[in-house]
């Protein structure tokens, strides 16, 4: 019993961060109908940039409060860039191609940024992997038995913060015109033109949401997990991927 209670604790801590990045895959899928099988090495290039800003940072400073708060506005704040970039020279000119065009370019972003990363020049960090700085010190919150069930302070704030990017992502859905105009476009992108919504403006901000919450769980991901390659993108997306489907996405 008490293995099984830390199998779920575990699974929980973990499975909101592969959450966060099915968000994304779904988001995308909505308002394009397109698998943007890219997502996964966009959240691999957030952790890069997190990875560079907390040795910017140094020890000390990456290891506050608000060391850590500049770390994920960094990278989040990057991969949203990138994935206004993705989308409006890569998927933009596609729009209206046939949809195998549109995934055989997702499936070559994909490979262009994870086997790019692994190029050991300029600022590109090699196929080695690293470990990610200790920005949380892992510490044990509470204790069940002689050790039987053991919680994390990284568990409970990777999870507190994975449900507070997703209450923050439904009430934009829910309860802001951006929202409203996403789900329209999500709808009928061409009748949600003709009814003067900004289709092009709501698909790329749409783009530059989704690429800001893979960042923010590839970060959980890499407090997680510790190691960094320019692979990892592969495997977490194809997790989140298999999460979103079963979830139902769109």
């Amino acid at each position: 019993m008490a293995q099984l209670l830390q199998h779920l604790i575990n699974g929980l801590a973990a499975g909101t961060i592969y959450a966060l990045v099915a968000l994304g895959y779904t988001m995308v899928y909505g308002v394009l109908k397109l698998i943007n099988f890219a997502h996964g090495d966009v959240m691999m290039v957030g952790v890069y940039m997190g990875y560079a800003t907390a040795f910017a940072l140094g020890r000390q400073a990456q290891r506050s409060m608000w060391g850590v708060v500049v770390i994920f506005a960094v990278a989040m704040v990057g991969c949203a860039l990138l994935g206004f970039l993705i989308e409006r020279f890569a998927y933009r000119p596609l729009r209206e191609k046939p949809r195998l065009t549109a995934l055989i370019t997702a499936i070559g972003i994909s490979f262009a940024l994870s086997y790019g990363f692994q190029l050991d020049i300029g600022f590109l960090p090699g196929a080695s992997p690293r470990a990610f700085p200790e920005v949380i010190i892992p510490s044990e919150w509470f204790i069940i038995g002689d050790r039987d069930v053991v919680i994390w302070n990284w568990q409970v704030i990777s999870f507190l913060i994975a449900v507070a990017l997703m209450a923050a992502l439904q009430f934009l859905v829910y309860r802001t015109r951006f929202g409203k105009a996403m789900r329209a476009v999500s709808y009928d992108h061409r009748t949600a033109a003709l009814m003067g919504i900004p289709t092009d403006r709501i698909i790329a901000l749409t783009f530059m949401l989704s690429s800001a919450l893979a960042a923010g769980a590839g970060l959980l991901y890499a407090i997680k997990d510790t190691s960094v390659s320019p692979l990892m993108g592969l495997y977490v997306g194809l997790k989140a991927f298999v999460a979103a489907v079963i979830g139902g996405i769109g």
